[in-house]
């Protein structure tokens, strides 16, 4: 299957399955029954993605999925903590065998000029295929903890499809994802802890994402500070960490 994106030098593409997952919509997650999305969020594929490979200085961008099992549903009984305490009785409605192919990105973040120093793209880049090839640095999530999710590598578009031939399919209004204070790009949302909204199409089996910043249908939430990172707060040593440092010409590390 050949699908043509943009060019970037950084890019990253794995697979990720498991056998339930859960992608919610905003409205049912703090309780209840939880109905799931018939397709991942950006949101949640990003958050599949920072359990790979993460550091502040970099943002990754979600490009594409490609959802390669049919859609399937499964509903089960769930006794959930009540924050009150105790338990409680619901009903979860959860994708069953899932399997999907990402393609994504990462850019600087403008918003880390503190870890400028640490803007080296081969390292970042060569790590980042490293944990993929390595499953991960941390567990993987569909969704939620209970939905365990496993990340291998993959070339985007190889392989037979569940819907390789079934046109466009459009959906309504969904989740996009959240945007933090330290990923804020535009003015607008600067300071603000933002929820991001858009409708999806997928087309033979691909869906193809929207910037953060190109969603048009948010709200703010929330007043949030960016976190500060650096040596001097104990919480990031940029090329010193795990005992790394450059090599000559810029190699691999």
């Amino acid at each position: 299957m050949n699908i043509e994106f943009p060019k970037h030098r950084n890019t990253v593409e794995f697979q990720v399955s498991g056998k339930y997952a859960l992608f919610t919509d905003v409205l049912t997650r703090t309780g209840g029954e939880r109905c799931t999305y018939m397709i991942p969020t950006y949101e949640a594929l990003k958050g599949i993605l920072h359990s790979i490979y993460w550091k502040p200085t970099l943002i990754w961008y979600i490009d594409a999925v490609r959802v390669m099992d049919p859609i399937r549903t499964v509903r089960k009984g769930i006794r959930p903590i009540v924050y009150g305490g105790g338990n409680d009785l619901a009903y979860y409605t959860y994708l069953e065998d899932v399997r999907y192919q990402v393609r994504a990105h990462f850019e600087w973040n403008p918003n880390r000029q503190e870890l400028e120093s640490d803007r080296n793209e081969n390292k970042h880049h060569n790590i980042a295929k490293r944990m993929i090839e390595r499953g991960g640095r941390r567990d993987i999530f569909l969704g939620t903890r209970e939905c365990q999710g496993y990340a291998e590598p993959c070339v985007f578009g190889e392989g037979d499809g569940a819907y390789d031939q079934s046109g466009e399919i459009p959906y309504s209004l969904m989740l996009h994802g959240f945007t933090y204070a330290d990923e804020a790009l535009l003015d607008e949302d600067k300071g603000q802890m933002t929820v991001r909204f858009w409708t999806p199409v997928m087309k033979n089996g691909v869906i193809r994402f929207i910037r953060p910043d190109e969603c048009t249908v948010k709200r703010h939430i929330r007043q949030m500070e960016i976190k500060p990172f650096g040596k001097e707060h104990g919480n990031f040593s940029g090329l010193d960490e795990e005992g790394l440092s450059l090599l000559a010409g810029g190699d691999e590390l």
